[in-house]
């Protein structure tokens, strides 16, 4: 009987329901995304709205960056200890809480507790944003874990995106009519409420702790480890020793910072140059973001047919650079048009660098948890987001555009080098391919009969 378990133990099979799974986690990251960015694409209209100043309207956006530092350790630990169905419910419950609370904040006055509601969203992001390669991990086959991680990423995208677009077209600027200013950011408030609730309850429905049986060979090797072995601080201890992992911790935090901060203040730098174009500027916005997603996408099938990560995500890096360098120097040259299409190259590679960056950790991280990469990720893009929103900011206001764009510039510079420094070693592929058994020492000693047929098993598999 003894050497019969692993064989049970390491059937893989998909599950039907890994696809309701993503789709409705993609769709209350969208709804979290858009809520991060509908006020700073209308800047000067919320700022008309609550009497308040440019940076108080950056605060809405960057308390999102703010509250992810200190409460990322905490929300991996929770996935860690408490599984991805209770961090799913308490990311889609925050998200539609904090919603709800926008909806009372529809009067001039009013700043403090709009402020404190985007916080409140703020913290539902930290059970967000570090879910996707979690859930690709947990729930996707070898050959479709990167393109799933992509599309779970995508949803943060495509709420981005229709954050830039819609509102300004609900929310034009009436500085001198406030009512109607009221009117129209209440049918964006109650809409998003009204949404996010009802995405609340189908999480509710549709997410299990994990399928049947495992989709992979990596991931029944993880689930046939007893869970008392499992340290989360060790985890840490492990991803900080992990020399590539800290390169890629940097790098990732400067691309993704800078991504950010162009986002944030782009209703600024466009206004700057073209004045009145308030709606163009959140179409730059979107065509920075829709480019991002088919960067995304075709990266992630790129990855998972290839497996070239560090050449891949080298590369992309290397023109998120160039991008950015062309679209800071063509800003002021008049022409809209010019600065869409900067903006979507721009995005193409900056956002397409997104999943490349999460998948890559999962490979050179194996077998730690994938929440912790990624969510160590995803708090140095906060740190850089956070120093580059305010010094982009400080720069955009006091000398120009191109100023703050320039010194995001030097930064990816930085990136590129770091990047190029990362030694790529696959080990989750490298598990799936059969060609290192990582993990025999994690089962236990006392039957000697275990370690051998696990490796027969997965050779066999092949």
């Amino acid at each position: 009987a003894g050497g019969g378990r692993p064989e049970a133990r390491l059937e893989t099979r998909l599950s039907r329901r890994r696809l309701a799974v993503l789709a409705v986690f993609s769709c209350y990251s969208l709804v979290n995304a858009f809520q991060w960015i509908q006020y700073s694409i209308l800047s000067n209209v919320f700022a008309g709205f609550y009497g308040v100043t440019f940076p108080q309207i950056d605060w809405l956006s960057m308390v999102y960056m703010v509250a992810y530092v200190p409460l990322i350790l905490p929300a991996t630990w929770l996935l860690d200890a408490r599984g991805l169905r209770l961090t799913a419910l308490l990311g889609a419950g925050l998200n539609a809480l904090g919603a709800w609370l926008k909806c009372g904040s529809l009067a001039p006055q009013r700043y403090p507790l709009t402020l404190a509601a985007q916080a409140v969203c703020a913290v539902a992001q930290v059970f967000i944003l570090g879910l996707p390669s979690r859930i690709a991990s947990v729930w996707f086959g070898p050959t479709e874990v990167s393109t799933a991680c992509a599309v779970a990423v995508l949803g943060n995208q495509l709420g981005t995106a229709i954050g830039f677009l819609l509102p300004p077209v609900l929310v034009p600027n009436t500085p001198n009519d406030i009512d109607l200013m009221a009117h129209n950011i209440g049918i964006m408030f109650y809409g998003t409420a009204i949404v996010s609730t009802l995405l609340f309850f189908l999480t509710g429905v549709v997410f299990e702790e994990k399928p049947k049986y495992p989709p992979s060979h990596s991931q029944a090797v993880l689930q046939s480890k007893p869970p008392e072995n499992y340290s989360y601080k060790q985890s840490i201890i492990n991803l900080f020793k992990n020399i590539p992992f800290i390169l890629l911790l940097i790098s990732y935090g400067i691309m993704t910072g800078a991504f950010y901060s162009v986002s944030t203040l782009l209703n600024q730098m466009i206004v700057t140059h073209y004045e009145g174009e308030e709606v163009n500027a959140g179409r730059i916005g979107l065509t920075l973001v829709v480019a991002g997603m088919v960067g995304s996408i075709i990266c992630g099938l790129w990855l998972d047919y290839t497996k070239t990560y560090k050449q891949t995500t080298l590369i992309v890096y290397i023109l998120s650079f160039i991008g950015l360098l062309v679209f800071t120097f063509t800003l002021d040259l008049g022409y809209l048009i010019v600065v869409f299409v900067t903006g979507g190259v721009l995005g193409f590679f900056m956002t397409g660098y997104l999943p490349l960056g999460f998948e890559f950790a999962v490979e050179i991280t194996y077998p730690e948890s994938e929440g912790t990469s990624s969510g160590l990720l995803n708090a140095s893009a906060q740190i850089f987001g956070i120093v580059f929103t305010l010094v982009q900011g400080k720069l955009t206001t006091d000398y120009s555009p191109r100023a703050g764009n320039i010194f995001l510039c030097a930064w990816i510079f930085v990136g590129i080098i770091l990047t190029a420094l990362i030694k790529s070693d696959l080990r989750r592929h490298n598990v799936n391919s059969g060609i290192m058994n990582l993990d025999v020492k994690a089962v236990p000693v006392d039957s000697p009969v275990e370690p051998e047929s696990t490796t027969l098993k997965i050779q066999s598999a092949l």
